[in-house]
């Protein structure tokens, strides 16, 4: 009985410390780095997601080699991915880099992302399909 009470103690203790890093990017391979990325968007903040996903997909876009990719994002919290982003459009900027031509800077980017994330929820139309399927009871 003490064995088994040890053995469920280390089980939880391990179980504690493999969930630790719940707002760090796991750069194992693509697939958990997307998957990590998707749970930790979610977790943030609203007005930290967008400039969270635009710095992730810069990022992505900056280093195409995934091994590169990889040890660039492995570990990363959100803010130091952030900070990443910001760094890597700045190069590019200075660089000449044609699409951030249209933006004067980082957060002007950002703002404009967010506003046309904005205007894309707000034109979402709702589909049909999705009334018929309503499982709520009208009540009279």
């Amino acid at each position: 009985m003490k064995k088994l009470s040890a053995l469920l103690i280390i089980l939880v203790c391990s179980t504690l410390i493999a969930c630790s890093n719940g707002m760090k990017i796991n750069g194992h391979n693509a697939r958990t780095a997307y998957k990590s990325v998707k749970v930790i968007k979610n977790r943030l903040p609203a007005e930290q997601r967008i400039e969270f996903e635009v710095s992730f997909w810069t990022i992505r876009d900056s280093f195409k080699d995934d091994g590169e990719f990889l040890a660039k994002v492995d570990g990363k919290e959100p803010q130091e991915v952030i900070n990443l982003g910001k760094e890597l459009y700045q190069e590019r900027k200075n660089a000449g880099y044609e699409a951030y031509k249209q933006y004067s800077s980082w957060d002007e980017m950002i703002a404009k992302f967010g506003q046309e994330r904005i205007d894309q929820e707000k034109t979402r139309r709702e589909d049909p399909r999705d009334r018929a399927n309503n499982v709520l009871y009208k009540l009279k």
